[in-house]
C-alpha cells in the first residue's frame, strides 16, 4: 500500500500565504466556508494532499487552487505561491462602478452655507 503525504489543511493556508496566522486560518476552516474537492470542511486538522483542489473566498474574490506542494515551511511569498496553482486568477476591479459623490464647491473666503443654502443642497441631492 501506497502511503500518500499530507499536510493539516490551516497550516498549509499559512504556508502558502493565504492568512498571516495560524490560528486565523483554523477560525476560518472551523467556519465552514472551505471546500475541499467540493465537498465543505470544518476540521482544520483534515489531511491535505497533493493535487487536491480548495475553493474558499478570499476578500472579494472566490479563489479556486490546486495543491502542486505541501512545504516544510512559511517562507517568503515566491516560495509560498510555488505551493499552488491558481485555477481561477482573481480579475482586476473594473473601473465601471459607481462613482465616487462630488462634492459642492464654494468660493473660498465665502463661509459655511446658511441653513436656507443647506436646505436647497439637501433639495438637490434628494435628501429631504
Amino acid at each position: 500500500m501506497e502511503s500518500r503525504e499530507s499536510r493539516r489543511l490551516d497550516k498549509w493556508l499559512w504556508y502558502s500565504r493565504f492568512f498571516k496566522s495560524r490560528s486565523l486560518a483554523t477560525k476560518f476552516c472551523a467556519s465552514g466556508k472551505l471546500r475541499l474537492n467540493e465537498k465543505v470542511v470544518r476540521k482544520a486538522h483534515y489531511g491535505l494532499h497533493v493535487g487536491d483542489v480548495l475553493t474558499f473566498p478570499r476578500g472579494p474574490h472566490i479563489r479556486v487552487v490546486r495543491v502542486v506542494g505541501l512545504g516544510t515551511r512559511r517562507g517568503p511569498a515566491p516560495e509560498a505561491q510555488a505551493l499552488y496553482d491558481d485555477l481561477d486568477p482573481p480579475q482586476a476591479r473594473k473601473k465601471d462602478g459607481p462613482r465616487p459623490v462630488q462634492q459642492a464647491r464654494r468660493e473660498p473666503g465665502s463661509g459655511r452655507p446658511t441653513k436656507r443654502e443647506r436646505r436647497e443642497t439637501d433639495r438637490l441631492k434628494g435628501c429631504a
